[in-house]
């Protein structure tokens, strides 16, 4: 059995990933690991689907959305459509510790986070400002889907003590209507976690994952003696089917999971990077790819992880 382990989804979480298996090697919370962790990536101004430098709605506004959950006590605190407040992830853990009121939208998460004394900050960067502007020429003059980015940064972690947590984050969907929320600050579509079992949590289209309470799908999945890969995929793969007999198409869809024994797996309908580490294995960045409607997963090669660091950085 393993003593710790951790996942994430996409590249962006890395470095996250890489501070939060140093701390749970060395005894920490899986609870303050997340935390940590997380707010690395809210913090980077070039992961443009978190945080500060997060993408902005249809008017020009970075709304962020962020939940935490506590697998020992279950838990569970969440903000949406906050604004001008850095580190979303502190406040919705901050919030799961409350035994009313564990849920906060707009005016009145951001009311709670200052009289908490959160810090508040402009989360709009001139570079997310220039992306928002880009996208509104190409709107008007390619006929454009307005749409594109929702990458949510969702972690796992299963510390020592056999204690576990999730938490995500998100700037949510690119251009996205004032007060739009995905599946990733609502329980049991965007994440879950038990830890007499474990923990999933979900990235993509939060329309479309919402429909079919994924991340709590995983979690029964594995209670029912499935491996993380098997319930993480196993879900995806039939949920993804329906929408298609019921709706003509799926949105991407993308889960992580980790059990109680710090056993990984991941599910995807489209390529798809995580970060995983645990004893055995050192903090890595995957891909997975659909081979003839299986999953492939692979360690990715040196010269995508340059190629990815020059691409988010390239001048707009």
């Amino acid at each position: 059995m393993r003593t710790w382990g951790m996942i994430a989804t996409w590249r962006m979480a890395i470095e996250g990933v890489t501070l939060g298996s140093e701390m749970l090697k060395n005894g920490e919370k899986c609870q303050d690991v997340l935390e940590k962790a997380v707010m690395f990536v809210e913090d980077y101004p070039f992961y443009k689907s978190v945080g500060y430098g997060g993408l902005p709605n249809e008017e020009c506004e970075v709304e962020l959305d962020a939940a935490f959950m506590d697998g020992k006590t279950l838990s569970i605190g969440a903000v949406a459509s906050i604004k001008d407040f850095k580190n979303p992830i502190s406040i919705a853990r901050k919030l799961s510790a409350d035994r009313y009121n564990i849920f906060l939208v707009g005016a009145g998460a951001e009311s709670y986070a200052h009289k908490n004394g959160f810090v508040r900050q402009n989360m709009l960067t001139e570079r997310a400002r220039k992306t928002w502007e880009l996208r509104v020429k190409e709107i008007k003059e390619k006929n454009l889907s307005p749409y594109d980015g929702h990458d949510t940064v969702c972690m796992i972690a299963i510390d020592q003590e056999k204690d576990m947590a999730v938490a995500t984050s998100t700037s949510g969907l690119f251009m996205k209507k004032k007060g739009r929320v995905g599946d990733s600050p609502v329980s049991g579509s965007g994440f879950y976690v038990d830890n007499e079992i474990g923990g999933a949590a979900a990235t993509g289209l939060g329309e479309d994952i919402m429909k079919g309470c994924l991340s709590y799908e995983v979690v029964q999945r594995m209670k029912k003696g499935e491996t993380p890969q098997e319930a993480a995929q196993g879900a995806v793969d039939e949920f993804s089917k329906e929408l298609i007999k019921r709706r003509g198409k799926a949105g991407e869809i993308s889960i992580v999971a980790l059990n109680n024994k710090g056993d990984w797996g991941i599910g995807t309908n489209v390529e798809f990077t995580f970060c995983a580490a645990t004893p055995t294995e050192q903090p890595k960045v995957y891909i997975a790819k659909l081979v003839d409607g299986k999953v492939n997963i692979e360690i990715t090669s040196e010269e995508y992880m340059r190629a990815y660091k020059e691409k988010i950085q390239r001048e707009i």
